[in-house]
């Protein structure tokens, strides 16, 4: 029998510890001397949950290259009764949804193929009507080009912008057999399929596709498979279970399917001769899904089964063990209460709870957090709710804040043990003001101070006092903020009531704010959120009425949807940064001791120990 010298001209390692992967390949194999195992890379199929679509829907378009950080869908139906079809267009960065520019028209079952930077969607359905309209992507905006031949809806797409293929779909009787060609202006008929049949799902280039699945007009679904050379349809080997209105994804040789009616949850994969079932299956069932990427590598988002889903399962074929962010409960505080302070101070694994409101009353109430439990330790001098903070859990700073009705200009110091007065604010302000920073160097900004209300001086804190700076910030309470003195952000305009809330985020570079992006989901007051200018992040808050558990990521200029926490609530209290956060208490819309955790997601190498049998 062959050693593994003579197969891979390699020598099995003699190692005391499993080595740092740096440089890795399949089959990859060493001798643990430690643990007296043989060890080595084992190649791994699975899915993993991504970031929830902001928009829940089915029948949606999608495109995107062969990277899992830039798709894009588009299009589908909401199943709202009075407004099902939507316009709605969203990116996906690798872990989280931002919302774009809409389509010109609303509409579902269309062809969608291309790049997240140069996309196209053709035909669809928004019924009673039945267009034609063909829209193009270019990153930041559609536009509409020449239409379709005639009206059709739940095609088979491939290829780009430049060189796109649509085939088979609806209506007709038959079913269509049809093959369109684009070139980035005209359509041109190519040569039909063999099989006609709709709701079929396809992948690859415009010389180089595959076809397969779908419904041929009659009850039932179908295997059939077929691939294109740029000329004509060949039929190959059909799947293993029929199955319409499924997604397909990768190339014409080497091409996975998944979810679709009949086999919901299962996907096969593709060698470009025979199909196999992969051990990955999906872990929503659901049928009129899209997906983008590679056979290696992509997104499945979107869908039915009954519920229509936002769902993102993220496949991946290769040596990593690929753990998606979320959000963990974490130990309870002593004390339930909200409204404690707004900007982050602390990290996840030494955070700080003060002050807030229990029940009706204020609180002075200092809690320390060890990444698994609080511990109660010195209490504040002041007994305040609507806070400012900054710093760490050995040196955190607060002010500002309310007793009832005014604000105050109170300044506290905390060093890990006591808290002692600091230098006063120049101007009172409570209700969350913005706040960034650290203890020596820490930026308050906005705030209200009945009865003169939106207070817009900014001013900076250098460990002993308060200096107002020369420009003036948006009028701005009860968000969400973080960062430096120098590079800070910040979100929301006061309350939703008569709101709604100001979604613009706004940037602070050490002379001026400058507006940016807006955060995608609904506007809300009293949210959590820290984190730098270029990863920054806010989740629940107040929509009035309701509580929400939705979670954004900010870049410095886009935001994008991220997993949500697990129970919803207003009245902030933070640590931590956008990878490693922290939550605690608020209001459910009673007061709560729940924390919460967020770990980003996380790429390992797999690592099998080796046995014989």
């Amino acid at each position: 029998m062959a050693n593994f010298n003579a197969i891979k001209g390699r020598l099995v390692q003699t190692l005391s510890s499993d080595p740092t992967l740096t440089s890795s390949y399949e089959g990859q194999v060493w001798y643990n001397s430690t643990e007296g195992a043989l060890k080595g890379l084992v190649h791994i199929k699975a899915t993993s949950s991504g970031g929830n679509l902001g928009t829940a829907r089915d029948g949606l378009g999608a495109a995107g290259s062969s990277t899992l950080t830039a798709g894009l869908v588009f299009g589908g139906s909401t199943n709202t009764p009075g407004s099902s079809h939507t316009n709605t267009t969203e990116e996906y960065n690798g872990s989280s949804w931002s919302e774009q520019n809409n389509l010109g028209r609303a509409r579902k079952y269309g062809a969608g193929f291309g790049t997240q930077t140069a996309a196209v969607y053709a035909g669809g359905s928004d019924y009673p009507n039945a267009p034609s309209d063909v829209e193009e992507y270019d990153g930041s905006s559609w536009s509409e080009v020449n239409n379709l031949p005639a009206y059709s809806r739940a095609q088979g797409t491939a290829g780009t912008l430049t060189a796109g293929l649509v085939f088979g779909g609806d209506p007709g009787s038959p079913i269509r057999v049809q093959t369109l060609e684009y070139d980035g202006t005209n359509w041109t008929a190519g040569n039909n399929l063999n099989t006609g049949r709709k709701y079929l799902a396809g992948c690859g280039t415009q010389t180089a596709a595959i076809g397969g699945g779908g419904n041929e007009g009659t009850p039932g679904t179908s295997s059939a498979t077929e691939e294109y050379n740029g000329t004509s349809w060949t039929s190959v080997n059909s799947f293993n279970n029929g199955r319409r209105a499924l997604t397909m994804m990768g190339s014409q040789d080497h091409n996975i399917i998944a979810g679709g009616q009949s086999s919901a949850t299962a996907i096969e994969e593709y060698d470009g001769t025979n199909w196999t079932t992969s051990p990955a299956t999906l872990s929503t069932g659901r049928r009129y899904l899209s997906s983008f990427g590679t056979s290696t590598q992509g997104a499945i988002a979107g869908g039915k089964n009954g519920t229509v889903y936002n769902n993102t399962e993220e496949y991946n074929s290769n040596l990593n063990v690929i753990t998606a962010g979320a959000w963990a409960a974490g130990g309870s505080l002593n004390t339930a209460r909200r409204s404690m302070f707004t900007g982050p101070m602390g990290s996840q694994t030494a955070g700080l709870a003060v002050g807030g409101y229990v029940g009706p009353a204020r609180s002075t109430a200092t809690e320390e957090y060890n990444g698994a439990s609080w511990t109660s330790v010195n209490n504040t001098t002041d007994t305040l709710s609507g806070r400012g903070a900054a710093g760490t859990q050995t040196a955190g700073l607060l002010f500002g804040g309310n007793p009832s009705p005014a604000s105050v200009t109170d300044t506290e110091e905390y060093d890990g043990t006591n808290w002692t007065a600091g230098g006063a604010l120049n101007n009172a302000r409570g209700y969350g003001p913005i706040a960034a920073g650290t203890q020596t160097a820490a930026l308050c900004a906005g705030g209200y101070n009945p009865p003169v209300a939106h207070v817009t001086v900014v001013e900076y804190y250098n460990g002993t006092a308060w200096t107002a700076q020369p420009n003036a910030n948006p009028n701005n309470y009860a968000g969400a903020s973080g960062g430096t003195q120098d590079a800070a952000w910040f979100i929301g305009s006061g309350a939703v009531s008569p709101g709604p809330a100001n979604t613009e985020a706004y940037n602070w570079d050490g002379t001026s704010w400058t507006a940016s992006g807006n955060y995608g989901t609904t506007s809300v007051a009293n949210c959590f959120g820290g984190g730098s200018q270029t990863a920054g992040w806010m989740c629940g808050g107040d929509a009035d009425p309701g509580f929400k558990t939705f979670n954004n990521h900010y870049d410095g200029t886009v935001w994008s949807t991220a997993p949500s926490i697990s129970t919803a609530r207003s009245g902030y209290g933070q640590s931590g940064i956008q990878s490693s956060g922290l939550i605690f208490g608020g209001g459910t819309p009673s007061n709560t001791t729940a924390t919460e955790e967020f770990t980003g997601e996380t790429t390992a190498i797999t690592v099998s120990t080796l046995t014989t049998s």
